[in-house]
């Protein structure tokens, strides 16, 4: 299985296709390595911060919650 890597600059790059393709990768969780989910993981965990509206439907993945510090 094939990662990315990834700069900040490569995010705003990213269409809803390529997107659509890591989380399938992620959801298949057939690495050869466990770092190289975690670099997948990191991608998107960087779309979810800069480009929400592409890494929404897979939050899920991300297991990012709202947390109230009130």
């Amino acid at each position: 299985m094939t990662t990315l890597s990834f700069s900040e600059q490569d995010v705003t790059h990213l269409t809803e296709k390529d997107v659509a393709d890591l989380a399938e990768r992620l959801e298949q969780d057939s690495y050869s390595s466990p770092f190289d989910c975690l670099k997948d993981w990191h991608l998107l965990r960087a779309i979810a911060f800069q480009r929400p509206e592409l890494a929404e439907p897979y939050y899920y993945l991300l297991d990012m919650e709202a947390y109230d510090e009130s």
